[in-house]
């Protein structure tokens, strides 16, 4: 990165101590208050971390500088300046330290203060990231609405046709009787899977102390006594992390469905006796998902060895009815995303071939 200009006539309100610019720090997006002539007044931590550099050198120095396009930004600090426009967004490089330039988002605006201006830098996977969470939520919030109509629709004419059946079964000639205990049979097995689909809507939330650890032990015992061969649990564990407030149940649920889906995809490999899945839990801090910003998080990591996700449904994988393995329901990630989002959380996964990683992140207080 060439080396910044120090322009030694520049303010600084962190350098004199005033609190004015003190919030940004708190912020995990990369943030520069500048004069409308490109000199920096104040950078936050996040971008004293991204630059690779002190913040005492940053600020004083000439911003354009740190782009590998500087003139871009020139301009619009000069249009700022004149009142062409309140604020502006476009994309750039940003050169760093012994790194690769990073591709970045630009929103510069202008503040309160005369020929100043607020330049805010989003890392373009941390934006991509945030739009992620950000359709998984609302997904997930279309996904609750679908099935609750859906299933209330299905339940009361189910009802009907049940009744149906059995009263037709007792006036027609017993060797019918087999079709009509087929359709009882469907009607039952249709009411369970709508049964299925309430289930986390009608449970009260029943919130106490949990233990994370608690949990996976409780799904390790669970997978293994169905799988007692051919498959290997890891366990790599933070002891540190607090026990925090939420339904024990619902969480246990959770991850014992994203366990029974990794098993599943480890069907070959438990014949071959070379499954493995790792449950892996750490803290996460200052972290920001699902619109909003925590200080400390609960990380959950369940990882397997297994062929991965198919292309054709990772981008829905947690929608209902969705479903990799022939014969599958469908409903054990969309339930699993359902109750971890009743803890205001939600999981993410990541999937390669011989690497799926499903990650559960919770807020602690």
């Amino acid at each position: 990165m060439k080396k910044l200009k120090f322009l030694p006539d520049a303010p600084s309100d962190a350098a004199t101590g005033s609190p004015r610019f003190q919030a940004f720090d708190l912020l995990a997006t990369l943030v520069a208050v500048v004069r409308t002539d490109g000199v920096v007044v104040f950078a936050n931590a996040a971008l004293e971390d991204a630059l690779g550099t002190s913040r005492r050198t940053i600020e004083g120095s000439y911003l354009p500088d740190c782009f590998t396009e500087p003139r871009i930004l020139q301009n619009a600090l000069e249009g700022a300046g004149s009142n062409e426009f309140a604020a502006l967004r476009y994309d750039a490089w940003l050169k760093r330290l012994s790194q690769e330039p990073m591709p970045v988002h630009v929103v510069l605006a202008q503040t309160d203060t005369a020929g100043e201006a607020i330049i805010e830098l989003l890392p373009l996977e941390q934006q991509a990231k945030q739009d992620r969470e950000e359709r998984l939520m609302d997904q997930a919030q279309a996904n609750k609405e679908l099935i609750r109509n859906l299933a209330h629709e299905i339940k009361n004419p189910l009802g009907g046709i049940r009744g149906a059946a059995q009263l037709l079964q007792m006036d027609i000639d017993k060797s019918l009787t087999e079709y009509t205990q087929v359709i009882i049979h469907e009607a039952d097995r249709l009411q369970a899977l709508v049964d299925r689909l309430l289930a986390p809507h009608r449970r009260p939330h029943l919130v106490g102390d949990v233990n994370i650890h608690e949990v996976c032990e409780r799904v390790r015992s669970l997978i293994l006594a169905e799988f007692p061969r051919g498959l290997r649990f890891m366990r790599d564990y933070d002891i540190s992390i607090p026990d925090f407030r939420g339904d024990r149940e619902q969480l246990i649920q959770a991850v014992l469905n994203i366990a029974h889906n990794a098993v599943q995809a480890l069907a070959e490999r438990i014949s071959a006796g070379e499954a493995q899945i790792t449950f892996k839990t750490r803290i996460a801090r200052q972290v920001t998902f699902g619109k909003q910003r925590y200080r400390l998080a609960l990380e959950l990591h369940v990882v397997d060895n297994g062929p991965g996700v198919p292309d054709a449904i990772k981008d829905r994988i947690f929608y209902p009815l969705i479903s990799g393995r022939e014969g599958g329901s469908g409903l054990g990630l969309t339930l699993a995303q359902t109750f971890v989002q009743q803890h205001h959380g939600l999981i993410e996964c990541d999937s390669v071939p011989g690497r799926t990683d499903f990650k559960v992140l919770i807020p602690l207080p």
